[in-house]
């Protein structure tokens, strides 16, 4: 597994107009899809590709084409806001979902939704979630999409918390992880520090 913080100069620009307080949907909305077409380039640089003979118009060719098809699990509800960015790069990606919610009597994550591709065994699988911050719900949700036959998987995020890439490498060595932006700490309630809110009530015009 390799961990990979983007740093990416339009990234950052863009993530702080997310970040700050008095962007409104429409403008948070429009960045986050800005941003997750500038990280689909990012988090598909490794995929692996084949050989594939073509002629062009002016002569025969080897070219190139991706070995597997491409898979896009938003993790919900948040996971929607990168959805439309990573297919403007990848259009032919199918898409699965996945939903994550906290049992308040075990305070563990537990799956309440889950729709995937049948090839999900023979895909690259794309997992997309803006936050991570204690990482115990996208834990849940690779081992879940694991069980039903995930081989070739990353998880790309927009903010992270330290404590949250820690959890991830410790629990889920064989994934990937892409992340746009290291913020400092998670605080007592849990949520990222600077961080940008909460994403999905941020994203969806609910946090009123």
């Amino acid at each position: 597994m390799a961990t990979t913080i983007l740093n990416h100069p339009l990234i950052e620009h863009k993530l702080t107009i997310m970040r700050n307080k008095e962007t409104g949907t429409k403008e948070f909305r429009q960045n986050l899809d800005e941003i997750a077409m500038l990280m689909a380039y990012e988090v598909t640089k490794g995929l692996p590709l084949k050989n594939i003979e073509i002629v062009t118009p002016i002569c025969p060719m080897t070219g190139k084409q991706l070995v597997r098809p491409i898979i896009l699990v938003p993790i919900l509800r948040a996971g929607l806001g990168l959805v439309e960015g990573f297919k403007t790069i990848i259009p032919t990606a199918k898409v699965g979902h996945i939903g994550m919610a906290r049992n308040e009597e075990t305070l563990e994550p537990e799956e309440y939704y889950a729709k995937f591709p049948a090839c999900l065994d023979e895909a690259d699988v794309i997992v997309v979630d803006p936050m991570l911050a204690t990482g115990g719900s996208a834990c849940a949700a690779l081992q879940n999409i694991k069980k039903r036959g995930a081989k070739y998987i990353k998880l790309a995020c927009l903010v992270a918390a330290p404590e949250g890439i820690e959890m991830i490498e410790k629990n889920h060595p064989d994934v990937d992880l892409i992340v746009a932006a290291l913020d400092e700490k998670l605080n007592e309630k849990g949520y990222i520090v600077p961080g940008l809110g909460d994403a999905g009530d941020r994203l969806f015009g609910t946090d009123d």
